[in-house]
């Protein structure tokens, strides 16, 4: 099955560019064991200033909205105990925090984590987090209809590129749950 490249530059099977990865996300990738083979985790060389969902889909085109997929920190809490978790969403819909969120992590209060905690705890660039090389304990929340898609563009731990990754393997990240109306 080949990965549609649609407009980008430069594209690139992951396992073959993990010098343009951040460290964890390499590992994820030299150490991938799903049943899409690594090769199929494609890298898609983008430019930084457009890594944000609205300015990448108005340089590469609305159509990629439908097929991108947006990973967001999330942080639970319950009895003075903090939770931290992925959220992988469509980037047309929006997480269901108070809903969806707070129930699958059951706990009282569930917000976005801040940008510094979100980029410390992950090893990762603001606006680049992806689900692939989190931190093992994380719950990996998928919503169902991220793994219903072929291929899905999604974060690449930088703001520099993206990744390009059949929606199945996301159910098979470690930790993952997918859980269905996440994105709302």
């Amino acid at each position: 099955m080949r990965a549609p490249i649609g407009e980008f530059d430069i594209v690139t099977p992951a396992p073959d560019c993990l010098d343009d990865l951040v460290e964890p996300v390499a590992e994820a990738v030299r150490g991938w064991r799903g049943s899409v083979p690594a090769g199929e985790l494609i890298h898609v060389d983008t430019n930084p200033e457009w890594a944000d969902t609205a300015t990448f889909v108005e340089h590469y085109g609305e159509e990629l909205l439908r097929q991108s997929a947006n990973c967001v920190i999330v942080a639970g809490k319950r009895a003075g105990v903090t939770t931290l978790a992925a959220c992988v969403v469509l980037s047309h819909t929006r997480v269901d925090v108070n809903g969806a969120v707070r129930k699958q992590l059951d706990v009282r209060k569930a917000s976005f984590a801040s940008m510094d905690t979100a980029v410390q705890e992950s090893g990762m660039e603001y606006g680049g987090i992806t689900p692939l090389g989190l931190p093992e304990a994380w719950p990996v929340l998928v919503d169902s209809a991220v793994i219903d898609l072929r291929y899905v563009l999604v974060g690449s731990g930088r703001r520099r590129g993206k990744l390009l990754i059949p929606g199945k393997a996301f159910a098979e990240l470690p930790n993952a749950v997918v859980v269905e109306g996440l994105g709302v």
